[in-house]
Parts: structure tokens; C-alpha cells; sequence
């Protein structure tokens, strides 16, 4: 990991510790997502203006959302920055095989074919992996 993601990774622990600051503190998945919504559009409004100093101040925003995300789903023993990384880095080699294995996509429509057909299996496994953890329904006795 790079030095400034790691320096990230510990200021936004450090806001959310004890001795951090009471507004980040207070805050749970549920409380920002407005600020989440409200950031990815201001993405979007850059882009849309071609502001690209306006693209790399708020790209770090939407960043900063993604890094509070993480910081309280560590804190609630779900999962870390890094475990994000590594599911996305995952999922962009399998739904690249035409890049990273020895499939073929000739074309933008073929790649997004491919992508559809991947994105629908994955949904199919998750599910039947979702159905397979569930705990039998209790008898009646």
C-alpha cells in the first residue's frame, strides 16, 4: 500500500478514536450516506464541467467516504480497506478474462456481453451461496 493511503487509513482511524473528533465519532453506515450521495454528485458535476482541478479535489471526497465505510466496518469486525481492495481486484480479473485469461472480446459490445453474462453467474453463485448458510427453520413441537 502506498504511503499516502496508509497515512489515510490512519488519519481516518484517528478521527474516529477516542480522541478524534465527536462528529466522526457519532457517525454509523446509515448517518452518512447522505454525504455519500452528495459527494458522488459533485463527481459528476466536475466531470460534467471538465473541471479537472474540481476532479481531483472531489474524487478525494468521494475517497473519503469510501475510507469512512471501511473504517467503521473494521470497527465493527466486517471488513477493511484492504479486504475491499482485494474483492474488487478479484471481481475486475474475472470480469476481464479477455485481458487476463485466454478469452476474446473483440469489441465494446462483446466486452459488455461478457461482463452481463459474468455479473448474472456471480449474482446466481451468491445467492445459491446465501441459501446454503441459512440456518434450517426450527420444528414446531
Amino acid at each position: 500500500m502506498s504511503k499516502q493511503v496508509t497515512k489515510l487509513l490512519r488519519i481516518m482511524a484517528r478521527l474516529r478514536s477516542p480522541t478524534g473528533c465527536p462528529w466522526d465519532r457519532d457517525q454509523t453506515h446509515e448517518t452518512i450516506i447522505k454525504c455519500l450521495t452528495d459527494e458522488a454528485n459533485e463527481v459528476i458535476e466536475v466531470i460534467r464541467e471538465k473541471d479537472m482541478h474540481g476532479l481531483r479535489e472531489e474524487l478525494g471526497d468521494l475517497l473519503l467516504q469510501v475510507i469512512f465505510h471501511c473504517q467503521l466496518a473494521k470497527e465493527e469486525g466486517h471488513f477493511s480497506f484492504d479486504d475491499v481492495v482485494n474483492t474488487l481486484n478479484r471481481k475486475l480479473i474475472r470480469r476481464h478474462p479477455h485481458v487476463f485469461k485466454k478469452g476474446v472480446a473483440r469489441d465494446t459490445e462483446a466486452v459488455l456481453t461478457q461482463w452481463k453474462k459474468i455479473k448474472e453467474r456471480e449474482k446466481h453463485d451468491r445467492r445459491h451461496a446465501k441459501n446454503r448458510h441459512k440456518p434450517a427453520p426450527a420444528s414446531k413441537s
